[in-house]
C-alpha cells in the first residue's frame, strides 16, 4: 500500500501538469544558467528531456501553444548538443523567456484562450524567437537591457500577464500545489507538525519523570545498606554471646535481607535501563518530528540564481552567482522568513557592488563578476555568507557621510575601527547613495535586513575590502521550533535566555561590584559592564544579596548589560510554544516551554529586555546588588576528584567549583588514597578504571578505612553493564553513574543527594 502523500490519485490532469511544469522548468532554468557559463554538455541532455517532458504533458492536457514552444526549445538544444548552435546570451535570454511563458501558461486558472488573447503580443514574440532561433546562424538581437523577468521571482508571485486589463478569468493564477518533496508544506501540515511535536516533547518530559523516581529507590537502596550494616553488627554481637537462640535468629535475619539487597540493585538497573530506552525513543521522535519541517536550502533559492543573472544583464553588467551548500538544511519558517534578506543583499551585490565588465578588467579583475552564497551548519547554527569580488565599501566614505549628517563628531569618526564604521550601514535609511533607486543601493535597507534576521534569533556581520568585495556574514538557528536555551532562575522560577543572545556568563564576587552615582558595574577584560537584577526588570520583587553575583551578559556593542539571576542551571534544549494570544504580546516574554521535568519556563524576548533595561536605567531606579558585610560566611564543602583523564577531570572540576564547592584532584587510585587520608573530604567521585589502583580498589580501601568508611563515595564510569555497577555498589560506593549518560545537571544532583549544597 503506498504512502498517503505519494498518492496522486487526488490531482486532476491539469493539476499533475502544472507539478509537472513546475519541476521541469527548473531545470531548463538551471541548465541554460550553467551551459552558459560553462558550456556543459550534460546540462544540454538534462534539458533536452525537460523540454520533451513538458511537451508530452502538455500535448496530454491539450496546451498546444506549450506543445509548440516545448518542441522549439527542443529543436535549439539538438542543435547545440550538435555543435550546430551556440547559446549566446541573447539566444539565452529568448529561451529563459520560453520558461517564464511555460510557466505563466501552466498557472492559468480559467479561460486560457481568453488569457492568449490578453497576452498575444508577448506569446507571439517568444513564439518566434524560439521556433527561429535553432535556423540562424547568429543570434537573435533581442532588446539589449531585459527587464528582470517574472519568472526570477518565486513561483507563488509570478503574475499571468502584463495587461492590467485582462478578464477576469484569465487574471486568476493557480496557488501552488502541495507537490511532494518539492514545495513546502501547506498551513494544514504545519499545524500537525505543531501538534507531533508538542507530543514528542510531552513523551520526552515523561521519560524524564523517571529520574527523580530512579533517585528516589537510589536513596532507600542506600538507607537499605545501612540497615543491613546494623543487622551485621548485631550477627557479630550475638556471636560472642552464648545464647543459641539469638544467634540462630541474627543468622536468619542476615540471610532473610541479601534477597532484598539483590532485588533492589536488579529493580534499580531495570529501571535506568527502562529509563534509558524511553529517553532515546522520545529524543529519536522528536528529531524525526523536527527532520519533517526541514528543507534543503536549494528550495528557498532557486530562483536567485536567475534573478542576478537577469538583473545584471538589465544593467549592462556581467554577473554569476554560486551557491554552495544547496542541501543544507534549514527550518521551512526560517527559510520562507530570510528570503527577502538574502534578495536584498544579493541586489544590492548586483546593483552597486558590482563594478562593469570594462572597470573590473581595468582593475586587473575577471570580466565577469562572482557572488558566492553559502549554507552550512557550524556549531549547532545556521550560517549564510554571501560574498562578492566587487568594488566593496569605502570606509572613508562612510566616516564622512557620519560626520556630514551629524551622527558623530570628527574625533568620534577618525577613532572608530573599520567594524564600528560597518555598523553606521545598519542604521535605518543610512545611505551612501547619491540618488535612490528601483534597487535600493548599499546600504538602504540594511536595517530591515538587519532587523528581520534579529526577529529570528539570528545575527548578521558584515565586512568589506575596497576593491576587493563586501561579505555578510549571517548566523540564525537550525529551526524556531527547537531552541538552545540557558536557563536560569529568578525569585524562584525558571526563566530560559536563547543561546545565541547569550554573550557570556560570568560568577562576579562581590568584592568585584563597584558604584559610580548609584549604578553598579564590574570590570571585564578592560570594560565595564553595568549590572541590572533581572529580579526588578521582571517586576518580580527585590533580589537576595549573595556572596557571589551570577551573571548573564546581553546584548552587544554599547547595549551590553550583565543580567544577574539567582541561580544559572545549565543549557537545554526547548520544544517552543506559543504562548496564548488572549494574553496579547507580554513584555520582555516571547514564548513558553517545558523543561525536562516538566516544569513550565518562560523564554525570554532579549530586544524587548535591553528596552526595558534602559527605561530603567533612565529612570534612575535601579537597585543595589552588592553589600559591604561580608563576615559570618559558611565554610566550602570539600571534594576529591579521582580520575587518569586530564579532561574528565577538568570537566568535573569546573561543574562542581562552580556550584560552589571546593574541588582537589587526584590522578589515580593510589594518588587518590594519598590524599583523601591527608585531607577532610565530603565527597570522594572516583573513575574505575585507572592505572596503579582502580576505583573498585580505591573504595574498598575507603570503606575498610576506620576514619574514612563513613565518607559517601560516587563512582563515574564509562563501563554500564550490571556486572560493573554490581561491583561498584557492592565495595560500598555510594552512588553509580554511568559517563556515557550524565550531563551537568545529573552529577550536581547526585553530588547534591549525597552531601547537600556547598556550605556547611
Amino acid at each position: 500500500m503506498s504512502d498517503k502523500k505519494d498518492d496522486l490519485s487526488q490531482f486532476s490532469m491539469l493539476d499533475l501538469f502544472r507539478m509537472e511544469a513546475d519541476s521541469q522548468t527548473q531545470i531548463l532554468t538551471d541548465g541554460l544558467l550553467a551551459f552558459e557559463r560553462r558550456n556543459d554538455p550534460a546540462a544540454v541532455e538534462s534539458m533536452m528531456r525537460a523540454a520533451h517532458s513538458i511537451k508530452g504533458a502538455a500535448s496530454i492536457v491539450g496546451l498546444e501553444m506549450v506543445v509548440q514552444l516545448a518542441h522549439g526549445m527542443e529543436d535549439a538544444f539538438i542543435a547545440a548538443q550538435a555543435g550546430k548552435l551556440k547559446l549566446t546570451p541573447n539566444r539565452v535570454d529568448a529561451l529563459l523567456a520560453a520558461v517564464d511563458l511555460i510557466v505563466q501558461c501552466s498557472r492559468v486558472n480559467g479561460d486560457l484562450n481568453a488569457w492568449l488573447a490578453a497576452n498575444g503580443a508577448q506569446v507571439s514574440k517568444t513564439m518566434n524567437e524560439v521556433q527561429s532561433i535553432a535556423f540562424l546562424p547568429e543570434p537573435v538581437m533581442l532588446a539589449p537591457a531585459p527587464a528582470p523577468s517574472p519568472a526570477a521571482t518565486p513561483p507563488a508571485l509570478v503574475p499571468t500577464g502584463n495587461d492590467a486589463d485582462a478578464p477576469a478569468a484569465a487574471a486568476e493564477v493557480v496557488p501552488e500545489q502541495p507537490v511532494p518533496g518539492r514545495t513546502l508544506p501547506p498551513m494544514k501540515s504545519a499545524q500537525n507538525f505543531d501538534r507531533l511535536l508538542a507530543l514528542a516533547s510531552e513523551a520526552r518530559i515523561n521519560a524524564h519523570q523517571l529520574h527523580p523516581l530512579i533517585q528516589g529507590m537510589q536513596r532507600y537502596k542506600r538507607n537499605q545498606a545501612a540497615l543491613f550494616a546494623v543487622l551485621e553488627e548485631v550477627m557479630e554481637a550475638a556471636s560472642r554471646t552464648s545464647d543459641p537462640a539469638l544467634k540462630e535468629k541474627a543468622l536468619l535475619s542476615i540471610q532473610k535481607s541479601q534477597p532484598l539487597k539483590q532485588f533492589m540493585l536488579e529493580h534499580i538497573t531495570d529501571m535506568e535501563n527502562y529509563e534509558r530506552r524511553l529517553l532515546t525513543g522520545s529524543e529519536n521522535m522528536v528529531e524525526e518530528v523536527l527532520a519533517l519541517r526541514m528543507r534543503p536550502f536549494r528550495d528557498g533559492i532557486q530562483h536567485f540564481p536567475r534573478m542576478v543573472r537577469d538583473l545584471a544583464r538589465s544593467l549592462g553588467k556581467d554577473v554569476v552567482l554560486r551557491v554552495e551548500g544547496e542541501d543544507t538544511l534549514v527550518d521551512r519558517d526560517i527559510l520562507l522568513r530570510i528570503e527577502s534578506p538574502l534578495n536584498h543583499m544579493l541586489r544590492n551585490a548586483v546593483d552597486h557592488g558590482m563594478e562593469s565588465a570594462g572597470e573590473r578588467l581595468a582593475a586587473g579583475k575577471p570580466a565577469t563578476g562572482t557572488i558566492v552564497m553559502e549554507a552550512r551548519h557550524r556549531a549547532g547554527m545556521l550560517n549564510i555568507e554571501i560574498s562578492d569580488d566587487g568594488r566593496g565599501v569605502d570606509p572613508e566614505k562612510i566616516r564622512r557621510t557620519v560626520i556630514e549628517r551629524k551622527m558623530a563628531s570628527e574625533q568620534m569618526v577618525a577613532a572608530m575601527s573599520q567594524p564600528e564604521l560597518m555598523e553606521f550601514l545598519f542604521l535605518p535609511a543610512f545611505s551612501l547613495k547619491g540618488g535612490i533607486t528601483e534597487i535600493s543601493g548599499r546600504g538602504v535597507g540594511l536595517d530591515i535586513v538587519h532587523d528581520t534576521i534579529r526577529q529570528q534569533n539570528g545575527t548578521v556581520r558584515i565586512e568589506s575590502e575596497l576593491g576587493k568585495g563586501f561579505r555578510t556574514s549571517i548566523t540564525l538557528p537550525l529551526t524556531q521550533s527547537i531552541v538552545r536555551a540557558l536557563v536560569v532562575d529568578v525569585k524562584g522560577e525558571a526563566y530560559a535566555v536563547p543561546i545565541v543572545k547569550v554573550e557570556r556568563i560570568i560568577k562576579v564576587p562581590q568584592d568585584a561590584v563597584h558604584t559610580l552615582e548609584n549604578k553598579q558595574f564590574f570590570d571585564h577584560d578592560g570594560e565595564h559592564l553595568g549590572l541590572v537584577a533581572a529580579a526588578q526588570v521582571l517586576e518580580l520583587g527585590d533580589m537576595e544579596h549573595a556572596d557571589e553575583l551570577s551573571v548573564v551578559v546581553i546584548g552587544g556593542n554599547a547595549r551590553r548589560y550583565a543580567l544577574v539571576v539567582d541561580k544559572i542551571r545549565g543549557e537545554e534544549s526547548l520544544a517552543v510554544q506559543a504562548i496564548d494570544p488572549v494574553f496579547g504580546k507580554m513584555r520582555d516574554i516571547s514564548a513558553a516551554a517545558l523543561l525536562d521535568d516538566g516544569e513550565p519556563v518562560l523564554i525570554l524576548d532579549v530586544p524587548d529586555l535591553l528596552l526595558s533595561i534602559e527605561k530603567l536605567l533612565e529612570e534612575g531606579g535601579l537597585h543595589q546588588l552588592a553589600h559591604a558585610d561580608h563576615a559570618g560566611r559558611r565554610r566550602m564543602k570539600r571534594i576529591l576528584v579521582v580520575d587518569d583523564s586530564l579532561t574528565v577531570r577538568e570537566m568535573e572540576r569546573k561543574l562542581l567549583a562552580g556550584r560552589g564547592f571546593e574541588v582537589d584532584i587526584a590522578v589515580d587510585g593510589i594518588d587518590g588514597w594519598n590524599v583523601v587520608r591527608s585531607g577532610d573530604y565530603d565527597l570522594v567521585i572516583t573513575d574505575v578504571d585507572m592505572p596503579r589502583m582502580d576505583g573498585i580498589e580505591l573504595v574498598n580501601l575507603i570503606k575498610k578505612d576506620l576514619h574514612l568508611h563513613k565518607l559517601p563515595v560516587m563512582i563515574v564510569s564509562y563501563k554500564d553493564r550490571p556486572e560493573d555497577r554490581a561491583r561498584g555498589l557492592a565495595a560500598g560506593a555510594d552512588y553509580y553513574l554511568t559517563k556515557g549518560s550524565f550531563h551537568d545537571e545529573t552529577l550536581l544532583d547526585a553530588v547534591s543527594d549525597l552531601i547537600g549544597d556547598a556550605y556547611r
